[in-house]
């Protein structure tokens, strides 16, 4: 037996040193392609009219309108039994209709002739107040669609839109209701394939195999796909995660060379490629098209299993007979699952933040973070000791560096046991956390879902004892292998579980933790080095007999719940949990922030980060960022001073690195890199009040931070492909450095707007692309008719900036306008949801500026005052200024545009008008 178990530990010995070494390459034969994966297999080999099924006993109950999908006996081999040997049980189909133009539909097989079990569906993702904006449906309407021999049924939708289903070929589509235009349709092309669970029998081989490892599939194929179109589309965007352009390109079709759909498959990838439609550490099945004619649609699909989405090219269909709308542009695709049930929803737009809005209703907005969040943070794999910690503190301090949170990776805990220190080299953790904290600084550490498998160890005793782990499908513990050695994964489905995980940062059970700690759950896809693809088994056994396979996806987002109510409770729900999660799925951004995992040091990497975050952006992830500089490899100076300037204006802000590579901090490159850095992090420090703005306006509306161009200019089709440029709030626009040596870039600015060069405030016209002087800095443009807030005094972190003023800069548009906003709270409580909280909008008219209260009442005061003023585009001269109902006057000057800028600016400036953040006020040009 002690020999068995030796060769165990010594086989899992070898597998981790193998994945160390390992993470130096991207290992493409280690994953799965369609072709090696059965159900896209069969997908992908389907031709259109596919599909037989028709529709038959449509009723309204419930609110819903309900139909049977049955299989015509003419197109069954035998009545009873369809062409694979399988009996023909109906389908159930349902539509409902929610407020806001959303269309619901789900797709299950019929519990009365009852199924070998339960088709899994996603538990905890809809928001439990979506259900209560159910329009309930009283009636429908029949019509005969292009000569059917079979009644269509149309119930009402939204204003001018309505939903349809039609029996005979079987389709569900959106349209508008005046002139018939499609927006979105289900089964036009006859793709749809729902392939039923079945009871094994003898004979019956449904194993599959990959590599060295067998799924026994206990239930048979189960998977489904369909085919959806989008109207009045010229590009498609969203289904992250992958490290490609923005607008999706097309996977199959006429003159495409063989390639792979877009995979939804939670793995663990190390350097992963970029410009690959290969699936990385989370998965969002949420697409949104947008086109000059028809303007923006998404559709989501609620599903946890693996997925595979074709993009399908024109002329795809070209041998079909199938006859669809030709006067709209359409873009066709093709959607695939392994398991689940179809949980469909429809956005009807029109407007693309109708449509982030409208999934944000569905699956909640993002949470309101920390203001020391939006700062600053330093991460390494890892730092060594206290001391380090200590050092690399001061150095930040010495080099006059402003910044929020220090971040300690696996090595700080006692041999890979989370909650844990290395008594050796932390022997004093929570002095160590006081002292960050004495500064006004954070501090973060990674707890990870792999349990150690010792029998001394505490949360491994628990857990096995009470029966809290996965299992293998024989129902044993399922024993994987990760950082520790030999491990198990706990069961986070299981409600119960995730309360018991969220006891475990309590102070009294994570010894050494306090107050300014906050967590990091990494290798939650789940990782397990000798499992099959890097994860677990599909056939593992998770809480209620549900397979891995079917919620897959979803297991990263139970765990970065549980902790995120963990640092909840902690704290008796008065604290906003910070937790940076590698895994998603829809309604991750209810509990905190993610990155895009394992980059590398290339040119490459830090351009596809920018579309990489701002698709998590559309699809729900506002609070999002890449390893600056990238996790794997050595940037040159260049690089890394580049990335720094990229990612000083994305929501999540932090700087990691691989243990085998060189130190980064910003100090080590020379004083010229170092300050060109300095003055990266100082912009977003300053920006601050704007981004947490953003922030709320995330928080509530579900509007991302950081926004594709086309988000804020849907009819200037020159924004529609760009994605080396971005908006930051609808103020701001930045353009990155993506090429070594460039002393200069070019950047499309949008038409019908001027743009005022952040740094000299030079203004450009829009609706061409400019070529900008960047040898130091990115060029970043404010758009005229905004304001935009600033705190311009350079501090340490963010606790220091609490009661600085604040600048407010006004670019006026053509006809001397301009309007922004500003959201102020205590940046750390729930306070804000009881009114605790200062919401001005400022608007500058006819020369005046005007401060009007937004928010509900005024429990939050701020002494803060505005300390100057900043006019871009303003055409007058005035000398002074009149300030009500104070009735006293301000100066007005030619001033520095940024202050302690070696950039020559002159700009009109009014000078102290000290005017408090809360009041009511106006300021009139004299």
């Amino acid at each position: 037996m002690k020999s068995v178990v030796f060769l165990h530990y010594f086989l899992g010995f070898i597998l981790l040193v193998s994945h160390l070494n390992s993470v130096s390459s991207w290992k493409k034969e280690e994953f799965r392609n369609c072709n090696q994966t059965p159900f896209c297999k069969r997908a992908r080999s389907r031709k259109p009219q596919h599909c037989k099924l028709i529709a038959t006993d449509v009723i309204i109950g419930d609110g819903d309108l309900t139909a049977k999908l049955i299989t015509p006996k003419e197109f069954q081999e035998n009545p009873d039994e369809d062409s694979s040997g399988i009996a023909s049980n109906p389908l159930i189909l349902s539509l409902s209709v929610y407020e806001n133009g959303i269309l619901r539909m789900k797709i299950d097989e019929d519990a009365s002739r009852n199924p070998p079990k339960k088709r899994f569906e996603v538990p905890d993702v809809i928001l439990p107040e979506f259900e209560s904006k159910k329009l309930w449906l009283q009636r429908y309407t029949k019509q005969v669609i292009d000569g059917d021999s079979a009644d269509s049924f149309v119930v009402y939708l939204f204003d001018g839109y309505e939903a349809v289903l039609r029996s005979d070929p079987l389709e569900v589509f959106v349209r508008e209701q005046s002139s018939g235009k499609r927006v979105l349709s289900f089964n036009s092309h006859g793709l749809f394939d729902f392939e039923q669970l079945r009871v094994k029998k003898e004979g019956d081989d449904w194993e599959e195999r990959f590599r060295s490892h067998t799924d026994s599939r206990p239930y048979g194929p189960q998977s489904i796909s369909f085919d959806m179109s989008f109207y009045g589309a010229d590009f498609v965007y969203g289904i992250p995660e992958h490290a490609t352009s923005l607008s999706l390109k097309p996977t199959k079709g006429p003159g495409i060379e063989e390639s792979e759909p877009y995979r939804l498959f939670n793995l663990d990838v190390f350097e992963y490629l970029h410009e690959s439609p290969f699936g990385l550490y989370g998965s969002i099945p949420f697409m949104l098209s947008h086109g000059r004619t028809r303007g923006t649609s998404g559709f989501f699909w609620l599903n946890a299993a693996e997925m595979q989405i074709d993009v399908l090219g024109s002329g795809w269909d070209a041998e079909s007979s199938i006859m669809l709308p030709s006067d709209q542009n359409r873009i066709d695709t093709l959607w695939m699952s392994e398991a689940g049930i179809v949980d469909t929803f429809f956005f009807i737009g029109p407007k693309p933040k109708d449509v982030v809005k409208q999934y944000a209703s569905v699956t909640g907005t993002s949470a309101m973070p920390q203001l020391f969040a939006t700062g600053y943070h330093q991460c390494r794999w890892n730092y060594r000791d206290e001391e380090d910690v200590k050092n690399v503190d001061s150095k930040f301090d010495e080099y006059d560096i402003p910044y929020d949170v220090l971040w300690l990776d696996i090595e700080h805990t006692d041999g890979k046991r989370y909650f844990t220190w290395d008594k050796a080299l932390f022997p004093n953790p929570e002095e160590m956390q006081k002292d960050l904290a004495s500064r006004g600084r954070r501090m973060v550490t990674i707890v990870d879902p792999h349990i150690k498998r010792d029998e001394n160890y505490h949360i491994h005793k628990e857990a096995s004892k009470n029966g809290y782990y996965v299992k293998d499908a024989s129902g044993k513990d399922y024993d994987g292998w990760c950082w520790p050695g030999s491990s198990s994964y706990i069961d986070m489905v299981n409600p119960d579980i995730r309360s018991w995980w969220a006891d475990k940062f309590a102070y009294t059970q994570y010894v050494g933790s306090t107050p300014s700690l906050y967590i990091w759950n990494d290798m939650n896809e789940p990782s397990v080095f000798n499992g099959p693809e890097v994860t677990m088994p599909r056939d593992a056994l998770h809480y209620g007999n549900i397979e891995h396979r079917e919620l897959h996806n979803a297991y990263g987002y139970y765990f970065h719940m549980a902790t995120s109510d963990g640092l909840l409770k902690r704290e008796g729900g008065n604290d906003r949990p910070f937790v940076l999660s590698r895994a998603f799925f829809p309604g991750t951004q209810r509990y905190g922030t993610v990155w895009t995992g394992d980059n590398t040091a290339t040119w490459e990497q830090l351009r596809v980060s920018v579309p990489m975050i701002l698709t998590l952006g559309l699809t729900g992830i506002t609070f999002s960022g890449a390893d600056v500089g990238g996790f794997f490899g050595n940037p040159d100076s260049e690089l890394l001073v580049r990335w720094y300037q990229v990612a000083a204006y994305m929501p999540f802000f932090r700087g990691h690195a691989h243990h085998d590579t060189k130190r980064r901090e910003p100090w080590l490159f020379g004083e010229h890199n170092t300050k060109l850095m300095r003055d990266a992090i100082r912009v977003r420090y300053t920006l601050l009040p704007y981004f947490y703005t953003l922030f709320r306006e995330a928080n509530v509306s579900g509007v991302p931070v950081t926004r594709p161009m086309w988000m804020e200019f849907p009819d200037d089709e020159a924004t529609f492909n760009n994605d080396e440029a971005f908006m930051v709030g609808n103020g701001l626009l930045v353009q990155g450095v993506y090429t070594e040596h460039a002393k200069d870039v070019t950047v499309y600015l949008p038409k019908d707007h001027t743009w005022y060069d952040l740094r000299s405030g030079t203004a450009y016209k829009g609706g061409k692309t400019q070529k900008i002087e960047a040898a130091d800095a990115i060029p970043v443009f404010q758009r005229s008719g905004t304001i935009i807030p600033r705190k311009d005094r350079f501090r340490r972190s963010t606790v220091q900036m609490e009661n600085d003023p604040y600048t407010l800069v006004i670019a006026v548009d053509s006809s001397g306008e301009a309007e922004g906003e500003l959201y102020i709270d205590d940046g750390k409580s729930y306070e804000f949801n009881k009114g605790a909280y200062i919401h001005r909008r400022f608007v500058f008219s006819n020369g005046t500026l005007t401060s009007v209260n937004l928010a509900a009442g005024t429990q939050f005061l701020s002494d803060c005052t505005i300390e100057r003023i900043i006019l871009l585009g303003h055409l007058s001269k005035p000398k002074s200024a009149r300030i009500e109902p104070s009735n006293h006057a301000a100066e007005v000057e030619l001033g520095p545009l940024q202050i302690q800028s070696k950039i020559r600016s002159s700009v009109l400036t009014i000078r102290k008008p000290n005017v408090r953040v809360s009041d009511d006020w106006t300021i009139k040009l004299l």
